[in-house]
């Protein structure tokens, strides 16, 4: 039976809004399979947009957080509610497997339900003053109108937090999600409806980052933007942002090693690293990208790592024995490809994988890789490991720390003098210590450093409200 196709909507103002230009997404694994069809906005689109969320930003902020965090609890149940449709629509749409895809949905819940209670916290604190007669106090009042630009990659997931921290601390929002995903956002917009969240609150314009995305930033009505994407892209709303004072949050991208020490138990060392390179098939801001070994280790490592990455099963992403699904798009697919290609140019080997058919490939292990070659340095964003040798562990800190990125980055060992001074050492935003390079905890902070954010306001956690929110403080004399 050939599954529906979702037909998304602009959502501005409480009103669904379709156009005559529109765009289709087909299956990824399934090319013949229409998965999704959303308008394609315009500047006139994120006009109406804007104005909408201008419009209903006063009542919102001036509602308890209590209330706000009510609304936010109860959205979490109505996707929790849909969950099973959500995983398989972001399967379809996006081509994670399903317990994937499952998983994300239960990411964004409990997200959802986190900030919730953030409804109930302080914003603010008390100080003391110089002065014996006064009370001196601060507190966080929400920036206005938020803009959010969200990837395609976890199509549920970021959208929530972004939006559920801006929401909590009293901000009005304007999302334009990626545009080969608009199904997921337009089932995680009616989950908000569902909820009772004001019309004008939360809008949604699809469209092109070109396009849409474009006028979002530019708009001298919106208050902060909110990115996650491509460093390239990152930079240029930087720079437009600043040009008119607006705040701006970037999450860009990342080219995350992990460190296998001499001690490190090799069926853990290959089971996390394969994992972490192919799960998501690679295309995670947090995914494995590089291994760096000690000399002396590297065949013992590889052999593990062969072994372990045998066991995955590539296909469809709703048949529940796939392990892997399909590249996002035949683009990327190429890019992916390309990076092979030139890796093995500059003089790596091929260990295993490199096969591309239909929309899908093979998980890539690439060996006799050097700190300066183009793979060991720049994001690929798919199931492509490049593994590298260190002949020292001062030359292992300098590998680990030779890019240009620093989102995550991880170690295996047994030796927590080690792991310590990893941790101290490395320049990355996430730390893992025998664990994944994906994946972090609702109520920690996530971001990373240099070229991976503009490190000044860290997502999810507490700290995420942070960036939406502006402090006054007030003296109170008597």
């Amino acid at each position: 039976m050939t599954a529906a196709c979702v037909e998304a909507r602009h959502l501005i103002g409480g009103r669904w809004i379709g156009a005559e230009r529109t765009a289709r997404r087909w299956n990824p694994a399934r090319g013949d399979e229409l998965v999704s069809v959303a308008p394609v906005g315009d500047r006139n689109i994120v006009d109406e947009a804007v104005a909408a969320a201008r419009a209903s930003a006063p009542a919102w902020a001036s509602m308890t957080g209590e209330a706000r965090g009510a609304v936010l609890a109860r959205t979490a149940g109505a996707l929790r509610a849909r969950a099973s449709e959500a995983a398989t629509l972001i399967a379809r749409e996006e081509g994670k497997t399903l317990a994937e895809a499952s998983g994300e949905v239960g990411r964004a819940a409990a997200m959802l339900e986190f900030y919730a209670s953030l409804g109930r916290q302080p914003l603010g604190s008390t100080l003391p003053s110089a002065d014996g007669s006064m009370h001196l106090y601060t507190t966080r009042e929400p920036v206005g109108v938020v803009g959010l630009v969200t990837p395609w990659n976890f199509p549920i997931a970021i959208p929530v937090w972004k939006a559920a921290p801006a929401l909590v601390a009293g901000n009005t929002v304007v999302v334009k999600p990626a545009s080969i995903v608009p199904g997921s956002m337009h089932l995680l917009a009616e989950c908000f409806e569902e909820a009772g969240l004001p019309a004008g609150v939360l809008n949604v314009v699809h469209g092109s980052g070109g396009e849409a995305g474009q006028a979002l930033v530019e708009h001298p009505e919106v208050d902060a933007i909110s990115f996650t994407g491509s460093g390239a892209v990152g930079r240029r709303i930087n720079i437009t942002a600043a040009e008119r004072m607006a705040r701006v949050q970037l999450e860009l991208g990342g080219k995350n090693g992990m460190l296998v020490m001499p001690d490190a138990d090799m069926e853990l060392a290959a089971d996390l690293c394969a994992r972490g390179a192919f799960g998501l098939t690679g295309q995670a801001c947090t995914a494995t990208s590089r291994v760096v070994v000690m000399e002396g280790d590297e065949q013992r490592f590889l052999d593990a790592l062969v072994a372990r990455t045998m066991q995955i099963r590539i296909g469809d992403p709703l048949d529940p024995d796939t392990t892997m699904g399909p590249v996002v798009t035949e683009q990327q697919l190429r890019t992916d490809v390309s990076w092979i290609e030139r890796a093995l140019a500059d003089g790596a080997e091929l260990v295993s994988g490199g096969v591309a058919s239909g929309s899908f490939l093979t998980p890539t292990i690439l060996r006799r890789v050097e700190p300066e070659h183009a793979i060991a340095r720049e994001e690929v964003f798919g199931p492509v490991l490049a593994v590298m040798v260190a002949r020292s562990p001062e030359e292992a800190m300098r590998i680990m720390n030779g890019t240009e990125y620093g989102l995550s980055a991880g170690i295996v060992t047994s030796d927590l003098a080690a792991a310590m001074e990893f941790s101290r050492t490395i320049d990355a935003g996430v730390i893992k210590v025998n664990r994944l390079t994906t994946g972090t905890d609702v109520n920690a902070p996530f971001g990373g450093m240099r070229a991976s954010s503009n490190g000044l306001f860290r997502e999810q956690g507490f700290s995420a409200t942070d960036f939406f929110t502006r402090v006054k403080t007030t003296y109170v004399g008597f």
